[in-house]
């Protein structure tokens, strides 16, 4: 299954896409009304315009830095995910995006990096909490969210993971534990994004690394993971070649794929990918 990643709401029914992802809420703060015939989709403590209009919200590390866009490392600002009124917000808009449509995907889910968030609220519920080691807190506070938005979706529930499958990584990383969660989650998402796909070794390496570590056998012959994953391209001015080369290799270990954010580009690459796929052979004369 082939799918779009899109902010605009008249490209999610777009030939030839089996799916569309609307982005109801996006890491700008951008709002929009879900709709009914997409995957509404949710950036969940990603928010530059929150985290602008109230510095609050923004989580800090251990010397009282804030996860903001212009620091180092940080695409996107960042609010802490233990404030209370942001995650019953969360909640709502979750809510209303199920109305719309069954399923409902969960995007920057987590804390920003390792060794955040220590603003005084985490560190009064890390210390009233029965956990000695703040990873498993932070863990417990991730997938106690998820939980908590899956119990208000009644289709399934998608949740994009940072592309890092090495045991260990994304829960040290974001308090994503990948084994927990999949008691909540019905699909995983990983984004693989690059300008050019000029090499594609990574592609493979990655989401074979996810397939193993969510339990799917190693040997593409054998058993999918029970929690699925798929993959998303990113489709922006990617030579339309190189985009189909990227998606021949991730769906040949993904459940399905996904192109982020430019519908025609991608609806181009595979409408060529088929073209060229059911091409007969030509047979010439000895």
């Amino acid at each position: 299954m082939y799918g779009v990643v899109t902010r605009n709401a008249d490209e999610v029914e777009m030939e030839p896409f089996d799916l569309g992802f609307y982005e109801v809420k996006d890491v700008t703060g951008r709002a929009a009304a879900p709709l009914p015939n997409a995957v509404n989709m949710v950036s969940c403590f990603g928010d530059n315009a929150a985290a602008s209009e109230n510095p609050e919200l923004v989580p800090v590390d251990d010397r009282g830095e804030p996860a903001t866009r212009d620091r180092e490392y940080f695409d996107w600002a960042y609010v802490c995910p233990t404030h209370p009124e942001y995650r019953e917000g969360l909640l709502e808009i979750i809510e209303d995006c199920a109305a719309e449509s069954d399923d409902v995907r969960l995007d920057d889910v987590g804390f920003p990096r390792e060794g955040f968030c220590r603003c005084d609220r985490c560190e009064r519920l890390f210390a009233e909490s029965d956990r000695e080691e703040r990873a498993d807190w932070r863990a417990d506070v991730i997938t106690e969210f998820v939980a908590e938005a899956a119990d208000r979706i009644p289709g399934r529930t998608l949740l994009t993971l940072y592309p890092d499958p090495y045991p260990g990584h994304l829960r040290a990383r974001s308090g994503l534990d990948v084994d927990a969660l999949t008691a909540h989650v019905d699909e995983f998402v990983v984004p693989l994004y690059d300008t050019e796909y000029a090499t594609t070794y990574w592609l493979e390496s990655i989401l074979r690394g996810f397939r193993s570590r969510l339990g799917g056998d190693y040997d593409l012959h054998g058993a999918p993971p029970e929690t699925p994953v798929s993959a998303e391209l990113y489709a922006v001015d990617v030579d339309v070649d190189e985009l189909i080369h990227a998606a021949e290799v991730a769906e040949t270990y993904a459940k399905d794929v996904f192109f982020g954010y430019d519908a025609n580009n991608a609806a181009a690459a595979l409408r060529r990918k088929d073209a060229d796929g059911r091409e007969g052979k030509v047979h010439r004369p000895e």
